[in-house]
């Protein structure tokens, strides 16, 4: 994962360095300057326009006693979006725009969640210690038990032992 991110950090201002290139010798210095600030104000305006509707959202969810999860995944969504179209470049405000769209969001928080689920594991602690560990696809066994720890050995009633 460290290699994909250090991969990420040279190889980004490099893209954005050759489309840079692209789009000023195409249209000139001014213009690409211009398309480079408008795309950073266009992008203020609807990170508060749509900020404040996913806020709102959340609010009443919770005023409903919901936990509003997908309303904090859209947030993140735009938190990232939003440092993307404030990193001067063409590639990053594309991607930035990208995360503005709603269904864009929605499909990736569906294969986020495709993704944690199927790697998930089910953890079961009993006064603080691990007991029980699954892995997807593994088998759980359900049943009841009587605690018998608090009980001295002798004064246990012999009909409540379980067969060996």
């Amino acid at each position: 994962m460290g290699f994909l991110i250090l991969i990420a950090f040279i190889c980004v201002p490099l893209i954005e360095i050759a489309v840079f290139i692209e789009v000023g010798g195409l249209v000139g210095l001014w213009p690409t300057l211009a398309l480079i600030a408008l795309t950073a104000v266009l992008g203020t305006w609807l990170l508060r326009a749509q900020g404040l509707a996913i806020l709102s959202r959340a609010r009443s969810q919770m005023e409903r006693g919901e936990l509003p999860t997908r309303e904090l995944f859209d947030g993140l969504c735009l938190l990232v979006a939003g440092a993307l179209l404030l990193t001067p470049g063409f590639v990053t405000d594309f991607l930035g725009a990208l995360l503005f769209v709603p269904s864009l969001r929605d499909g990736l928080r569906r294969a986020i969640g495709r993704y944690l689920a199927a790697r998930a594991e089910t953890r079961v602690f009993v006064d603080g210690r691990e007991v029980h560990r699954q892995r997807p696809g593994g088998r759980t066994i359900d049943g009841e038990y009587d605690d018998l720890t608090d009980r001295p050995g002798p004064d246990r009633d012999p009909s409540r032992r379980l067969p060996r």
